[in-house]
């Protein structure tokens, strides 16, 4: 019997799922700002709720797909696939792994498990790193979102900037390894677990007609359970805020700071949004109230893709993971190559 799958399967009691809500911060957070809304401002804590609940309502549809094929991908073992994008030559594998990376179901803590897991095996850094970059940006729920929250143009600039932001650290790793640096990237130390509930791990056996066996249907169950809670959560916490933004924040200074107007705009998102980036999800409706309140398209690109590689959870397990050479690229490559693209989605009309 397979372990992995058996480890996800177990049916959870109802104390079990009541005791991380009540200690969970993000909720923790909701209630706080709810509480000081009333307490402030009353009068505008009726239009929030009504905003929330009206966007959440909005985006149910594309919500359900998005845990349908995250949920699955987890069932049917299909994760375990990933490491094969790393094998061959470096160059071949660096390709394919930005290429992999963009599309691939892994958050910027939950891919960190698998990062660990390739680096100790001897998997070379470059392909690593360009999987690294890339995959946090883009997944195929994460497009499914952005599509809907944002608009199909950006998905798909995003994604391509994913796919370019891997390349690029990908090779940057390969010319430093040619002339011998970072060839020992791992610190000591390097046992890391993710514990949000985005965490991955792979099952031994591939699987695609999952609903046949009943443990890999109850895992698909559970899965479903568990990314609904985790996106059901930001999102709400992101809209909330969407209508706090869209109160209390002018556009003058919106458009002052992140606006066409700026020239320094993108390279200003990206710096501010490495350290208050929260979460992908919650990035979504957020970038799209300050883009109708005057960000331009190219200072939203670079707010969400250097945000989604070095955000502070992301930064901090990174830090635990690699030796400081390594950290320092890594979070060099992430901001400038956030930078570089969405600059180029600028120039190019940064349509949405």
């Amino acid at each position: 019997m397979n372990t992995a799958i058996e480890k996800h399967t177990s049916r959870p009691s109802l104390l079990s799922i009541v005791r991380p809500l009540i200690k969970d911060r993000v909720l923790q957070a909701m209630l706080v700002m709810v509480a000081l809304l009333a307490i402030i401002d009353l009068p505008q804590l009726a239009p929030s709720v009504r905003f929330t609940l009206e966007a959440l309502w909005e985006m149910l549809p594309f919500f359900a797909i998005a845990i349908a094929i995250a949920a699955g991908a987890k069932a049917t073992g299909a994760d375990s696939l990933i490491a094969a994008a790393f094998s061959g030559h470096p160059v071949r594998a660096t390709l394919v792994a930005a290429l992999v990376g963009a599309i691939s179901p892994f958050c910027s803590c939950g891919v960190i498990p698998l990062i660990a897991a390739l680096l100790g095996a001897g998997v070379p850094l470059a392909p690593v790193m360009a999987f690294w970059i890339a995959s946090p940006i883009m997944d195929p729920e994460m497009f499914i979102l952005t599509a809907a929250g944002i608009g199909l143009n950006f998905a798909m600039a995003k994604t391509l900037a994913a796919i370019v932001m891997g390349l690029l650290a990908g090779f940057a790793v390969l010319v430093i390894q040619r002339y011998g640096g970072l060839l020992d990237p791992l610190r000591s130390n390097n046992s890391i677990g993710c514990g949000s509930s985005c965490a991955s791990e792979t099952t031994n056996k591939v699987c695609w007609r999952f609903w046949k066996e009943p443990i890999r249907r109850q895992l698909f169950a559970n899965e479903s359970t568990a990314i609904a809670t985790f996106l059901g959560k930001w999102l709400t916490l992101a809209f909330f805020l969407e209508s706090l933004m869209l109160a209390y924040v002018s556009s003058d200074w919106i458009a002052s700071y992140v606006g066409s107007d700026n020239a320094f705009a993108i390279p200003l998102a990206a710096v501010v949004g490495a350290p208050s980036y929260l979460n992908g999800y919650a990035a979504i409706p957020l970038v799209s109230g300050l883009m109708e309140i005057g960000m331009t398209p190219g200072a939203a690109m670079a707010f969400v893709t250097a945000g989604a590689v070095s955000s502070i959870p992301a930064a901090i397990a990174v830090w635990a993971l690699v030796k400081k050479p390594v950290f320092a690229l890594y979070l060099l490559l992430g901001i400038s190559g956030a930078i570089l693209t969405a600059w180029i989605y600028q120039l190019s009309g940064g349509a949405v």
